[in-house]
């Protein structure tokens, strides 16, 4: 065999191995990104059912078809078929979704007309549920106190819900960028215009936890939006609201909440303290997950954010809060608040198109058989809740369960609306109209806006992403990216009924869009569930999948720039421009494998107490990696003026000088530039 054969050999199975170990790195590349998504610490948007946050709105979900219920069921006064009911759906759902205990308590004209604990509050000791003395953490539930709290403050003319929320801090300032001052109002509705930010809520003692007047002006995140323009979920605006109420009444904020709330409810086995009085910490259900087969009890998180998340109640003290809210603000001899207040706290204040469920003062509104529930979800690690009253009915709801279990308690309310209210104002389906080829300007990708974007954190960002696609028949088609929704992707089809309002065709529910002054679509709101929610479109270069690519392709350069360096080494003729490749390249490569592998050998959880060690130096080695590639540009052209470097070294070194520094910018994308961010 000649030599040019030998060569022309020796290429093809270099190159043949070399691009296996290309694709191998891609896969492991993906892996490593997929990881670090599971930061559902963070939540999320949109949560899977693996994932534990630490504290997530209500997640989007498909509804429910209504089911054909025999007449005689549909009022609430058979004790025993009520009693039925949540027993076969507490057993059902506990079941299947490995549920240790769960509560529910059901009030109706003023009065509890059921309550009920099931499972266990300690698997451990088999201490059983009880629904007057077992506490559960009902995490966001917290902030319909809250946002009470403030509007008592209200009703004695301390506040005004339109004003400039700076005139009541005292110690700080926040200034949201934009003409639009941040009033009450934006903060009890969700549209304050911030953006989520979780990292370090929360404290793994009580003597770490920061007072609010301190928390929040280190950690308020940025404002994204002009106040009043969009809803987005934050747990930092409702602690603002929380702070304001200590900061103009004088008082602690959870003293306030136990003297002006919980008292006069009789609401004795409540409160927003941490860790809890001695009297009820040992009555608290302890929060589990399941994992490997077994339950296993997951520890207090001191919040920091407590006017958001911090509230532990019975359900039978949650029944003395539903019937005050239903009756007009009075709970037996107390009045909290006053009928005009309640009216003004439950009505919709905020929607982002009139035909879809908003927001009231803390409330969130939902629609199920033509008939308006509003109430709240609560999930964080180890809990699960929702609260649900239907005005009109004069009718309230409560479950809790000490498992993160986001949908449980949902699924349980829609059951509930169908079996017993299923019988509402007939719905008039609009007719269908033909938008033509302007149909197509919906097509996209739409990214959930509550989504941490200020902090690594930003990696849950594709976890909130839906497609849209067009349908032949002129009809729109909502699917989830089946990149991290294998075997379980979800596919709606939604119908033009006007410009930028589209039918469901599954239920009488509605999704919108909205448009910019040029025409250009810019937002998708309410694409499943049944509750307020807002998808912002992004570009294709936003999109996971193309910053998939081209990380990877970056990435595998940097492993074949790694090869050449050591196949120098081993020659011993490393030299200087080999030398900075191949070590920035190594860091990269380190960078990306040890954070990836962090988050998963890291409960994600745990971040709620801030960055671990371990990401703290991780998070050096971009900057670093930036910084020495910069000095790559020059030893490109010293390498392209060395004779001795052949045509091929000298276009792998440039492409590595590229990858290297196109690098940067995905990098600084999802926010993993700066060591010493939150």
């Amino acid at each position: 065999m000649n030599s040019s054969k030998f060569k022309r050999l020796f290429h093809a199975q270099y190159w043949r191995r070399f691009t296996q170990f290309l694709l191998c790195a891609v896969t492991a590349l993906i892996l490593v990104l997929s990881y670090s998504s599971v930061l559902a610490a963070i939540p999320i948007a949109q949560n899977s059912q693996n994932q534990v946050p630490l504290l997530s709105p209500e997640p989007q979900k498909p509804t429910p078809k209504p089911q054909t219920v025999p007449p005689a069921l549909n009022k609430l006064t058979n004790p025993e078929e009520i009693a039925k009911f949540f027993d076969e759906r507490f057993n059902e759902q506990m079941q299947e979704q490995h549920i240790p205990g769960g509560v529910v308590s059901l009030v109706k004209d003023g009065s509890i007309v059921f309550e009920k604990g099931y499972g266990y509050a300690n698997v451990e000791e088999e201490i059983p549920v009880q629904a007057d003395t077992t506490l559960f953490r009902v995490a966001s539930l917290s902030k319909l106190f809250t946002d009470t709290a403030v509007m008592q403050l209200y009703e004695r003319g301390s506040v005004q819900l339109d004003v400039d929320v700076n005139q009541y801090l005292k110690t700080f300032q926040i200034d949201s960028n934009f003409e639009e001052p941040v009033t009450l109002s934006n903060l009890m509705t969700q549209t304050d215009g911030t953006s989520q930010r979780l990292l370090g809520i929360a404290a793994n003692t009580p003597e770490k936890m920061l007072p609010l007047e301190e928390f929040l002006p280190q950690r308020m995140p940025p404002f994204v939006w002009p106040p009043g323009e969009l809803y987005t979920y934050s747990n930092t605006g409702i602690s603002l609201a929380g702070y304001i109420v200590e900061s103009v009444s004088g008082v602690p904020f959870t003293e306030y909440i136990d003297q002006n709330i919980l008292q006069p409810l009789s609401m004795q086995n409540s409160s927003f303290q941490q860790p809890l009085p001695s009297n009820l910490a040992s009555n608290l259900a302890v929060g589990y997950q399941y994992k490997k087969g077994e339950f296993q009890p997951l520890p207090f998180l001191y919040l920091n954010i407590a006017p958001a998340a911090a509230l532990s109640a019975t359900a039978s003290d949650m029944a003395h809060f539903m019937i005050t809210h239903l009756q007009n603000g009075r709970y037996e001899n107390a009045q909290i608040l006053e009928p005009e207040t309640v009216e003004l706290m439950h009505e919709q204040h905020f929607t982002h198109h009139p035909k879809l469920p908003g927001t009231g003062y803390g409330f969130h509104e939902r629609v199920t058989n033509n008939l308006r529930v509003i109430g709240h979800a609560g999930n964080m690690i180890g809990y699960s809740s929702m609260l649900s009253l239907i005005p009109e009915k004069n009718v309230g709801l409560f479950i809790a369960f000490n498992k993160y279990s986001p949908v449980t308690p949902g699924k349980i309310v829609e059951q509930f609306l169908h079996r017993y209210f299923p019988e509402s104002n007939a719905s008039v389906n609009p007719e269908k109209i033909d938008l033509g080829d302007d149909i197509q300007r919906f097509a996209g990708t739409y990214q959930d806006v509550e989504y941490p974007r200020d902090t690594f954190a930003k990696l849950t960002a594709p976890f909130g992403h839906v497609h849209v696609k067009v349908n032949e028949n002129g009809t729109l088609r909502i699917e989830t990216p089946g990149l991290f929704f294998p075997g379980k992707v979800l596919a709606k089809e939604l119908i033009p009924v006007e410009p930028l309002l589209f039918k469901r065709a599954d239920t009488d529910g509605y999704s919108a869009f909205a448009e910019d002054e040029e025409g250009k679509i810019t937002y998708l709101f309410n694409p499943v569930g049944t509750k307020i929610g807002a998808f912002e479109k992004v570009s294709p270069s936003a999109t996971i999948v193309f910053q998939l690519w081209m990380a990877g392709i970056c990435v595998l350069i940097f492993f074949s720039a790694v090869l050449v360096g050591l196949r120098t080494v081993i020659k011993g003729n490393l030299s200087a421009p080999s030398g900075l490749a191949m070590a920035v390249c190594l860091l990269y490569i380190i960078f990306l494998v040890g954070f990836g592998l962090s988050f998963w050998l890291i409960a994600p959880w745990k971040l709620a107490y801030g960055k671990p060690v371990i990401i703290k130096a991780l998070l050096f080695i971009p900057p670093i990696s930036a910084i020495l590639s910069l000095g790559l540009p020059f030893l490109t052209l010293k390498v392209w003026q060395n004779k001795n470097w052949s045509n091929f070294g000298r276009l792998h070194y440039t492409l590595t000088t590229l990858a290297a520094l196109f690098f940067i910018p995905i990098l600084l994308y999802w926010n993993v530039m700066s060591p010493i961010s939150f």
